[in-house]
């Protein structure tokens, strides 16, 4: 799986197996009938984003997946394999993927949402939707918070990025949701389609919190929106290094992206100034 800064952190001794697999090996790994080498293969296949028709088509396959099922009714190969597609880059996934959305496994669901961030295509915004309602009654969240039916952190998120700006008043009751990670990606989708800067602000304010993995999380949040108010309260959050020099990368590849020429504008040399403090 993934952590909130969307590292890799499946690693059952990467260090030997990864060296001695194939492309070959993995996609014949993730058709055969051993269930860790499945697994193992799909996860494989996207951290080393092989994106030859053969691991895609088989990734894809994996997605309906029934072998590797738990005793909860969990379906492990299918989560490993929608992770991966994300990664992949091809758009083939989306339509799948969507399926995928409609997994009675809530971590499906949840890769699903990610993967089809990662691949940006704008038809998935329906069923993102869809997913999102099951925690209003019309516009306001349900009465019976914190609701976990749904992976709603990873649904907003992904309206957010992929610009759903149709959701905004669906998307706002999750600001008061009970739990704070979910307010955090809806301010973080907020900010993206509306570009309201109290939405940046309220982000910036949970660097201070007291809970480290929620400083984590607004770090990530600030990172992909590329919010350069944040930059110096970044800099100086509790928390590793390593993250706050990810949400600062963030932060300098949009002021890359932004720039009208080929010179580096101001805020980008204040970013890179940050990032020289934290090496």
């Amino acid at each position: 799986m993934t952590d909130i800064m969307g590292l890799d952190t499946f690693d059952p001794n990467e260090s030997s197996s990864s060296e001695s697999l194939t492309v070959e090996q993995a996609i014949a790994n993730l058709q055969g009938e051993d269930l860790g080498l499945r697994m193992y293969a799909a996860w494989w296949l996207g951290r080393f984003r092989v994106q030859e028709p053969a691991a895609i088509s088989t990734l894809i396959q994996a997605l309906e997946d029934e072998a590797d099922r738990t005793e909860e009714g969990g379906y492990p190969l299918r989560r490993n394999a929608a992770r991966a597609l994300g990664k992949l880059g091809d758009r083939q996934a989306v339509l799948p993927l969507i399926q995928s959305l409609n997994c009675s496994d809530f971590y499906v669901r949840e890769a699903a949402a990610q993967s089809l961030e990662m691949l940006g295509d704008p038809v998935c915004i329906p069923n993102l939707i869809e997913l999102l309602k099951a925690g209003l009654q019309g516009r306001q969240l349900v009465s019976n918070q914190p609701d976990f039916s749904q992976p709603y952190d990873a649904i907003l998120e992904a309206l957010g990025t992929l610009g759903a700006t149709i959701a905004v008043p669906l998307i706002q009751p999750f600001l008061e949701h009970p739990i704070e990670r979910i307010q955090y990606a809806a301010a973080r989708a907020m900010y993206q389609l509306t570009q309201d800067m109290i939405y940046g602000e309220r982000l910036v304010q949970a660097l201070a919190g007291k809970d480290l993995q929620l400083r984590r999380s607004a770090l990530a949040d600030l990172g992909a929106i590329g919010y350069l108010p944040a930059a110096e309260a970044i800099s100086q959050t509790l928390a590793e290094n390593s993250l706050k020099l990810i949400a600062l990368k963030g932060l300098l590849e949009h002021q890359i992206y932004m720039s009208p020429s080929n010179e580096l504008s101001e805020g980008a040399v204040r970013v890179m100034t940050l990032m020289d403090g934290l090496l």
